[in-house]
């Protein structure tokens, strides 16, 4: 065998085989080192011959010229976080997260959860006052909320950013059920439009190092979070009852004299809405895709609590009444019954789910 050959292929060499036959072993690759001495009757080879044969590169002649040894380069966020290995680069740097940027959000609420209850339910004749003495559900129509994000990337997986939410198209339920004092009686109402804007710091985080690749690596996972404070509003509203409530214990109106009561019909009751800060939250989950000229889609599903909801506390009850004729009949009084109640509130906590998508621009 002639190892010097120019263009042979190189073969595995045993390293302890090549250290007793006087070769220099070398850590990438195992080459021969020649000399005169070393090639008794070789007097057609020369010098430079032999200075060519000992500085040619392992890869010249070999059968994979494009071998690499050692540990394979790889590619994340930083030197000593080199686990991602999900993207090819041009990918990779087309989804990390880089610089400043702004956000339009528009979504859906598939779910909103929370109701109002009367606050004052416990209180002393407190079916005086009508109202939602049965939790009530929340009425909610096409929910769109809406929201604008200013922030940053801190790094390719981590960004930070402000944003203002708004959540509106819920109102207090169209038909509730309200004491009597012995039993509950429905009631309708009217008006009680719930309005929640919020604003939050978020931190959200890309998950593709722990979730792999998602559709060819063109989507990024991440999951955020959000703590803020809540301005909840309920307008105005008023519950009507129009049961007749008979005050002679059935004993008919003839058992009362004349002008006394008989009977109470058409309550109305007059709710002051209010407004009241809460603190809030929110959790999201989505995934991330690169559009032109730095525009990226977020498409992500959101939980925010957004807090109480609270009435000002001030009633204003109106309710027609029925007096004695003293001829065993009886007749609608000339004038309206108005009661004034104060410190007696109605409340109910807010939530959403929503699924939307969010458009940022990043500098």
């Amino acid at each position: 065998m002639t190892p010097f050959m120019a263009d042979a292929a190189y073969p595995v060499y045993n390293p302890q085989q090549l250290a007793r036959q006087g070769y220099v072993v070398n850590t990438q690759y195992y080459q021969p080192q020649y000399n005169m001495q070393q090639m008794p009757g070789r007097t057609n080879i020369t010098p430079q011959q032999i200075a060519m044969v000992n500085g040619r590169p392992n890869n010249v002649g070999a059968t994979n010229p494009n071998r690499i040894t050692g540990a394979l380069p790889r590619v994340g966020s930083s030197a000593t976080n080199a686990g991602r290995q999900y993207y090819q680069s041009a990918d990779y740097d087309r989804l990390a997260e880089s610089g400043l940027y702004i956000g339009l959000s528009a979504a859906y609420s598939t779910a909103i959860s929370g109701d109002m209850s009367a606050d004052y339910s416990g209180e002393n004749n407190s079916f005086f006052a009508p109202g939602s003495f049965r939790a009530s559900g929340i009425k909610s129509d096409s929910v769109i909320p809406l929201q604008v994000s200013v922030g940053a990337a801190i790094n390719s997986d981590i960004r930070v950013d402000f944003s203002y939410l708004r959540y509106s198209g819920m109102s207090y339920a169209d038909n509730i059920q309200t004491s009597t004092g012995d039993g509950f009686v429905d009631a309708t109402v009217s008006g009680g439009a719930i309005t929640s804007n919020s604003t939050m710091l978020n931190v959200y985080y890309n998950i593709d190092s722990f979730t792999g690749n998602v559709a060819g690596g063109s989507l990024r996972p991440y999951v955020g979070a959000g703590v803020g404070l809540a301005l909840n509003t309920i307008a105005d509203y008023v519950v009507f009852d129009d049961s007749f409530y008979d005050e002679t214990g059935d004993l008919g109106p003839g058992s009362v004299e004349p002008g006394g009561l008989t009977a109470i019909s058409d309550v109305y009751g007059y709710h002051n809405g209010g407004t009241m800060e809460q603190l809030a939250f929110q959790l999201e989950a989505g995934l991330t895709t690169s559009m032109n000229d730095g525009l990226k889609l977020d498409f992500f599903v959101r939980y925010a609590n957004l807090g109480k909801v609270k009435t000002s506390g001030s009633i204003v009850v109106s309710q027609t009444e029925w007096l004695s004729d003293g001829a065993g009949d009886e007749y609608e009084a000339p004038y309206d019954s108005v009661f004034h109640y104060t410190n007696w509130t109605e409340s109910g906590r807010l939530s959403s789910l929503d699924v939307g998508v969010r458009l940022r621009l990043e500098f």
